[in-house]
């Protein structure tokens, strides 16, 4: 394969990826590592870092849009920040230490749950009642629908803040934005509506990428000529997701991403186990 296909059908891939991470509020990392070490062959380290730059490219692009809308809660996402900015440092730290069939195995089972959160239903009009802390931090917000401003609750600021720092953790060591835990501390632990929970991650997933960034530019595994191409595709498909995700019904795509995300989950879990990755 000429470097000119081969630049070009990364950059088709990170146009997907980048399109599905900004509907799906998971980050188009868990699209990108797969495809570029199972079907490019490329060493899952370097991946991890392509990753980790297109990651930031895709929080730029969807939240922008996400904030001018009104979907993101920001005083939530800067909150939470800190629990997945110290997670993100932990995590990109273990990379140098663990072997990659050993990377490989866990981003695969991470995949494979992040399957199970795509399939969910969402629960767009949760019902909570708002906690002690979470009222005097003035978390409480709206979000745009079709019939006006509508206002939600907030709960268990603690549990989700816990679950964050977890999400950090993988997000440095698998060179992921870890929207699906995200979304799962949002949507189930603190009764966010789920627009406001796939916005709002997305406004996170570029601060916890850009704080493992650094860890794997130190080491080496962010080259350029790769990352360009997969930088240049992320970013204008996660602009594109945010266009769609306002008005849109994506119960159909998110059926495909979450089949496809688990199959590939299968597929690095086995590479990793039988020796794929060295």
């Amino acid at each position: 394969m000429s470097i000119l296909s081969f630049t070009i059908l990364v950059w088709l891939g990170g146009l997907a990826a980048g399109l599905l991470g900004a509907l799906t509020g998971l980050g188009g990392g868990v699209v990108i590592v797969p495809l570029l070490t199972l079907f490019f062959g490329v060493d899952i380290r370097y991946a991890l870092g392509a990753s980790l730059i297109s990651v930031i490219a895709t929080s730029s692009g969807a939240a922008s849009a996400y904030v001018r809308e009104g979907y993101s809660n920001i005083r939530i996402g800067m909150f939470l920040e800190i629990a997945t900015t110290l997670g993100a440092i932990a995590g990109a730290s273990l990379t140098t230490i663990l072997p990659p069939a050993v990377i490989a195995v866990i981003f695969g089972c991470v995949l494979i749950f992040s399957s199970y959160l795509s399939s969910r239903r969402p629960r767009d009009n949760p019902d909570c009642v708002p906690d002690r802390l979470t009222a005097r931090l003035r978390m409480e917000s709206t979000y745009p629908t079709p019939e006006g401003e509508k206002p939600y609750h907030v709960r268990n600021v603690l549990g989700g803040f816990g679950l964050m720092s977890v999400a950090g953790l993988l997000s440095g060591l698998l060179g992921i934005g870890s929207g699906a835990l995200k979304v799962l501390a949002m949507d189930m632990i603190m009764c966010l509506p789920f627009k406001v929970s796939t916005t709002t991650s997305n406004f996170m997933i570029g601060v916890t990428a850009a704080a493992s960034a650094g860890i794997y530019l130190g080491n080496g595994y962010i080259q350029p000529a790769l990352a360009m191409p997969v930088v240049l595709g992320v970013l204008p498909g996660s602009m594109l997701g945010s266009r769609i995700l306002g008005g849109a019904s994506v119960r159909v795509l998110r059926l495909i991403f979450t089949l496809t995300i688990l199959a590939l989950g299968i597929e690095m879990i086995y590479n990793g186990l039988s020796g794929g990755f060295k």
